[in-house]
């Protein structure tokens, strides 16, 4: 049987959803991670740049100590005084005090308020970038007469270089959040839609023969070659009835469920006592449950065929031969839960995750759409939970329900 999940060019999508989704993710990741190599280049080279300003305006400083009156001019109007767009704080090497500073100014502060905001300037300098050393020589040997360190600040425009690829990444993945939000909400429509149109249809298609086979038990009871057979008869009005129960689940689909309080022991012994004689003689059902009167809310015909699916499962699972344990109790004050237990070959650790996706399936027929109706059910429909709670291998596989008390 092909498998209806594939698209046209071969691919399942459905099962290969998180391959796919990691393919994005190492998509995005090399993107992101290109953008902030090739930005942080950009970054390298401005800052470079402005730290050969500093330089050169360092040595103009360190010129205009020996320079005469007319070089000191032109170094004065042309490199040292264009050039303070940077926040600078010149600090004294011997006293280690700051004697200058250029757009370090705090407005409307008092000397002592601007002091402390040069030196918390002048800490993040530090952290920022290497100085650039200043050398003073006087005389005509020209020997060293004293040294300082100027400090500085990236530009507003290099900081913001700086910060943008962050930026950059932190907008694409708010956006790509929301389309797949998006997506992921329009896909879980389109499957709803899907599941609904499918389940109508087939109750519809049910109706026609249900009430042929209806009419048609009745017609046995009452011809003369049919006495003393009334168990066989019995057996085949059992059958009607749950198809007739089988197409109202289905006619049930996309519409809101009435939920009741109900047995949950009682509603487990009536599936168990209907699969018995239809499925191999070498299957033993094992209800235990220490409140016998436990009731929660349910739809009773949907739980039942979640019930029947699992159980369904776990026989094949157990090749037609092992124990079904079901086992029911207080989870908690408002949940009950119902746990599912056969002794088949249970659920390899790579694969527990998937068994409730459309599509999956370890049989060799079969659309694999048996475990996410049951999820649906349980969940959509009766705002509860369903797990796989643990499965190993050869040992067997503990399904759990949780319903609302």
């Amino acid at each position: 049987m092909q498998n209806p999940f594939k698209g046209s060019l071969g691919i399942d999508f459905y099962t290969s959803q998180s391959t796919l989704k990691y393919f994005v993710f190492i998509v995005a990741v090399i993107i992101g991670v290109g953008s902030i190599i090739y930005t942080s280049a950009l970054v390298n080279i401005l800052k470079e740049r402005e730290r050969d300003n500093i330089n050169l305006w360092a040595k103009a400083v360190e010129f205009s100590t020996v320079a005469d009156g007319n070089s000191l001019n032109f170094i004065t109007d042309n490199i040292i005084r264009p050039d303070n767009s940077l926040p600078v704080i010149i600090l004294d090497s011997a006293s280690n005090e700051i004697v200058d500073s250029r757009n370090v100014e705090l407005d409307n502060s008092t000397a002592a308020e601007h002091g402390q905001y040069q030196k918390e300037v002048l800490s993040q300098m530090k952290g920022e970038n290497q100085p650039v050393k200043i050398i003073y020589r006087d005389g005509p040997n020209r020997a060293i007469s004293g040294i300082q360190y100027v400090y500085y600040r990236n530009s507003r425009l290099l900081r913001q270089l700086s910060a943008y690829p962050y930026i950059q990444l932190s907008v694409i993945a708010l956006f790509a959040s929301i389309a797949y939000l998006a997506f992921s909400y329009s896909r879980r429509a389109e499957q709803n839609r899907v599941w609904v149109g499918l389940a109508k249809e087939t109750a519809h298609q049910l109706g026609t023969p249900l009430s042929s086979l209806m009419a048609w038990v009745e017609y046995l009871k009452e011809i003369p070659e049919m006495s003393g057979k009334e168990d066989i008869i019995s057996e085949l009005n059992k059958d009607v009835i749950r198809l007739e129960m089988i197409t109202s689940r289905f006619s049930n689909i996309g519409s809101a469920p009435v939920l009741k309080d109900e047995n949950v022991v009682e509603a487990i012994q009536n599936i168990t006592n209907y699969l018995k004689p239809r499925v191999s003689s070498k299957v033993i059902f094992h209800v235990d449950s220490d409140a016998p009167e436990l009731t929660a809310k349910m739809n009773r015909p949907l739980f039942e065929w979640v019930v029947e699916n699992i159980v369904k499962n776990g026989i094949d699972a157990m090749s037609g031969i092992g124990t079904i344990n079901i086992t029911i109790g207080k989870e908690s004050e408002d949940m009950v839960f119902i746990d599912i237990q056969d002794n088949g070959k249970g659920i390899a650790k790579g694969k527990i995750n998937k068994v409730f996706k459309p599509g999956f399936t370890t049989k060799k027929r079969g659309w694999g759409l048996g475990l996410t109706l049951v999820k649906r059910i349980i969940e959509n429909y009766h705002l509860g939970k369903i797990f796989v709670k643990s499965s190993q291998a050869d040992v067997g596989t503990v399904f759990r329900i949780l319903l609302r008390d």
